[in-house]
């Protein structure tokens, strides 16, 4: 699929991955809204690329929805959705302070796998209206981490709600193949954004010491060159791209 011309949504787009996402596409002829919570620089980074901001905390599933639906309305249609929102915490599946707590580990899954896929089904109700390119009418890029694969300890719920995102590519693919709209996701380690983007080097290098190369934290805007690359090229589909510099995570 062609960028150039295309109607984009980006969740979580105020901010890290999710903004160099925004900024590339835009920079490539997309048109772009940018969902993400009030308190965000939603706003200020959509204005600066010409998009369109609207307000929504992705653990509000029927806000969420309005907030798509006016993004929608806004652009004009949707023909690509990149959702990068999401968070976890450090619990033990068992600690000196009892077994993990059950509503901190629904938060978690709420916050990731449902809002993700809350996104997903919502997009490709858009997506399957578009008038097909070369066949194709959609793509829905998400974002799992390579903690669903090799989780430390502490990251139970965490690693439980990326592993379900990783997890929905194929079936999500299968379900929507013959529609015509492409579903993957994209599984990094870790990328200076949020708490980690101003850490010192010298604080980063133990945490990348295991990485093949390079051994450094990943950047932002090569989350966004994946994106486009996965836009590009029909033959991407369900499945999860891990974007880790060869790193696998050890226990802890």
């Amino acid at each position: 699929m062609e960028i150039s011309g295309k109607k984009a949504i980006i969740v979580g787009g105020a901010s890290g991955m999710g903004r160099a996402s925004a900024e590339l596409l835009a920079a490539r002829g997309a048109s772009i809204a940018i969902l993400d919570r009030p308190s965000s620089d939603g706003k200020a980074v959509a204005d600066n690329i010409g998009g369109a901001f609207f307000e929504a905390d992705v653990t509000d599933f029927d806000g969420t929805e309005a907030a798509l639906q006016a993004a929608v309305d806004e652009l004009g249609g949707l023909h690509v959705t990149v959702t990068t929102a999401g968070g976890g915490i450090g619990r033990r599946t068992l600690s000196k302070d009892g077994p993990h707590s059950l509503d901190e580990f629904r938060q978690v899954i709420d916050l990731n796998l449902i809002a993700t896929f809350n996104v997903s089904r919502l997009a490709a109700s858009h997506m399957v209206r578009n008038e097909p390119e070369d066949e194709e009418r959609g793509v829905i890029i998400n974002t799992s981490s390579i903690a669903a694969f090799e989780g430390q300890i502490g990251q139970i719920a965490y690693t439980a709600a990326k592993a379900g995102i990783a997890g929905m590519c194929l079936t999500m693919a299968r379900d929507l193949g013959s529609l015509g709209i492409r579903a993957l996701a994209i599984a990094p380690s870790l990328f200076l954004t949020g708490m980690t983007k101003d850490i010192p080097e010298e604080w980063t290098k133990p945490l990348t010491k295991d990485a093949a190369f390079p051994k450094r934290l990943g950047r932002p805007g090569e989350y966004a060159s994946l994106v486009a690359a996965i836009i590009e090229n029909p033959m991407l589909n369900g499945q999860c791209i891990r974007l880790d510099a060869g790193q696998r995570f050890a226990p802890k």
